[in-house]
C-alpha cells in the first residue's frame, strides 16, 4: 500500500502560482517607471521566454522527477560538481528572494499602517516579522504549508485579475508616450526590462523542487508547471501594464506600493487600502512558498553528500528544519546589511541578485535537456537557454558581482565535503 504524498495536484499549482505572484506585481511598477512603455517589449519577450522555460522544466520533470529540481537536472546532465555549483546558485537564489519579498511586504503592509515602515529600520523589522512567521508555518510541516499555499494564492490571484481586468479600461495612453524615456538605446533599455520583469516570474520550476513530497510527481509536476506559468504571467502582465497606465512615472519610480496608490487614485483611499492588504497577503503567500523550496534543494544536495549532513536531517514532521532556518537567516542577514537604502532601492538590488542567481540553474537545466533528453522538446530548449543567457546579460554589474561572489563561496563548502569523503 503506498502512503500519499502531502502535496497533490491543487498544492502544487498552488505553490506555482503562489511563487510567481508575490512582490514582483504589486512593487515592481516602480521598478519599470524609468522604462515606460518600452517595458512591454520587456514582458512579451519575458512571457514567451518563461514559456519555453516552463515547458523544458515539464520535461525535465518527467524524465528525473527527483526532489531538487535544477540541482538534479544539472547533476544528471553534468556530473557532480556542475550539480554542486548549481545547488548552490539556486540556494542563494531563493534565500536573496526571500529577502525581497519579505522587504516588499514590509511596502505593502506599510501603506496600510504607515507607522510600521516609517523608517529603514522600521521596514526592515516589519519584513523580518513576515519572514519568521513563514518559517513557523513550515516548520509545522509540508502539508500544512501546503494548505495554507492554497488559501493565500486564491486570496491574492481573485482580486488581482479583477484589479488587472477593470484597470485596463481607465489607462492613459498619454503615460505610455514617449515609448522609451529611459535615455538609453531601446535594445538597452529592453534587456533591462527583460532582467526586471523576469523576477515577476521566477518560481516557474518551484513545483520541481519538492517533488519527494508530491503525489505522482511524473504527471503533477509538468502540468501544475504549465498552467500555473501562464495563469501567473498572464495575471502579473495584465496588472503591471495597468499600474503603468494609471499614474505619472515620476510618481511612479518612488512609491513604496505603486499598485495601492494606482487604486487609491482611481477609486478613492479605501480602494488603495485594500489592493495594499492583498499585496500583503500576496506577498506572504509567496514568502511562504519560497520557504518552504529554501530547504529542499539543500535538502537533496545534502542528501548526495555534496552539502554538510545536517541539511539532509528531517524532524519527526518530515521537515528539514535546518535548512530551512538556515536559509532564514542568510536572508534575515541580507536585509539588515541593506537597510539603509530606500525601500524601492533594497527591492530592486534584491531581485536583481536573486534573478541572477536564479538565471545560472535555468540555462544550465535547459542545456541538460539539450545533452541528456531525447529528441523532443529540444527547440523548445534552445530557446529557453538563448532567453536565459540574454536576461543574464540585462542583470547590471553590480548584481553579477554579487551574484557571482556568493557562487563561487560555495566551491570551499564542495571542496571540503569531497576532501571528507
Amino acid at each position: 500500500m503506498t502512503t500519499q504524498r502531502p502535496l497533490g495536484m491543487w498544492s502544487a499549482t498552488a505553490l506555482v502560482v503562489g511563487s510567481m505572484i508575490g512582490s514582483g506585481v504589486f512593487l515592481l511598477p516602480a521598478s519599470l517607471a524609468p522604462y515606460g512603455a518600452s517595458s512591454l517589449a520587456g514582458w512579451a519577450i519575458t512571457l514567451a521566454g518563461a514559456m519555453c522555460l516552463a515547458l523544458t522544466f515539464a520535461k525535465l520533470a518527467m524524465r528525473w522527477p527527483q526532489t531538487g529540481g535544477p540541482y538534479a537536472y544539472a547533476r544528471n546532465g553534468f556530473g557532480e560538481l556542475p550539480g554542486f555549483v548549481i545547488a548552490w546558485s539556486y540556494w542563494v537564489s531563493v534565500w536573496s528572494a526571500n529577502a525581497a519579498i519579505a522587504v516588499a511586504f514590509a511596502g505593502s503592509i506599510g501603506a496600510v499602517f504607515p507607522a510600521l515602515a516609517a523608517t529603514p529600520m522600521h521596514s526592515a523589522l516589519c519584513a523580518l516579522a513576515a519572514l519568521w512567521a513563514c518559517v513557523g508555518v513550515n516548520l509545522a510541516g509540508a502539508r500544512e504549508a501546503g494548505r495554507m499555499q492554497v488559501l493565500l494564492t486564491v486570496l491574492k490571484l481573485v482580486p488581482l485579475l479583477l484589479f488587472g481586468g477593470v484597470a485596463l479600461w481607465f489607462v492613459q495612453p498619454a503615460l505610455f508616450t514617449p515609448f522609451n524615456p529611459s535615455g538609453e538605446s531601446l535594445p538597452n533599455a529592453v534587456n533591462a526590462t527583460v532582467a526586471l520583469t523576469l523576477w515577476a516570474l521566477l518560481g516557474l520550476e518551484a513545483a520541481t523542487v519538492p517533488a519527494g513530497s508530491i503525489d505522482q510527481p511524473e504527471r503533477t509536476i509538468p502540468r501544475a508547471t504549465i498552467f500555473g506559468t501562464l495563469l501567473a504571467g498572464v495575471a502579473t502582465i495584465m496588472a503591471c501594464t495597468a499600474v503603468l497606465g494609471l499614474l505619472p512615472p515620476d510618481q511612479l519610480k518612488n512609491s513604496a506600493a505603486p499598485m495601492a496608490d494606482a487604486a487609491r487614485s482611481l477609486w478613492g483611499p479605501v480602494a488603495g487600502t485594500a489592493v495594499a492588504v492583498v499585496a500583503a497577503v500576496s506577498c506572504l503567500g509567496a514568502l511562504n512558498g519560497w520557504v518552504l523550496v529554501s530547504a529542499q534543494v539543500p535538502l537533496a544536495a545534502a542528501t548526495d553528500r555534496m552539502l554538510p549532513a545536517a541539511f539532509a536531517r528531517l524532524d519527526a514532521r518530515g521537515t528539514p528544519r535546518f535548512g530551512i532556518l538556515a536559509s532564514a537567516t542568510l536572508a534575515s542577514l541580507l536585509v539588515l546589511a541593506n537597510f539603509s537604502r530606500s525601500l524601492v532601492q533594497l527591492f530592486t538590488f534584491s531581485i536583481l541578485l536573486s534573478t541572477a542567481a536564479t538565471l545560472l540553474p535555468y540555462a544550465t537545466g535547459t542545456a541538460a535537456w539539450l545533452r541528456r533528453g531525447d529528441g523532443t522538446g529540444r527547440v523548445v530548449a534552445a530557446l529557453g537557454l538563448a532567453y536565459s543567457l540574454y536576461a543574464l546579460w540585462g542583470i547590471g554589474g553590480e548584481s553579477l558581482v554579487w551574484g557571482a561572489g556568493l557562487v563561487l563561496a560555495g566551491l570551499p563548502v564542495y571542496a571540503w565535503m569531497k576532501r571528507r569523503q
